[in-house]
């Protein structure tokens, strides 16, 4: 159950993070068409860009993936 003060993660941005794990450790190249997705959940604390200007999951992301996207996939 997300918390009443997270803020709510668009269908898009939920596939976002979905789809920084499938790519894993590499990175998820910028430029792409979710981009947007990437910056909203950058200025959540759930991805990051990386140095090489690759995008990351983090911690918070992870966690937030398992409980959102994973429960509701299942």
């Amino acid at each position: 159950m997300t918390d009443w003060n997270e803020p709510y993660l668009e269908s898009c941005c939920r596939s976002a993070l979905h789809r920084l794990t499938l790519v894993g450790p590499p990175g998820r190249p910028d430029g792409l068409k979710d981009g947007p997705c990437l910056a909203r959940l950058d200025g959540m604390g759930l991805a990051r860009r990386r140095q090489d200007g690759r995008w990351e999951m983090t911690a918070a992301g992870t966690a937030r993936h398992a409980r959102d996207v994973l429960r509701s996939a299942g």
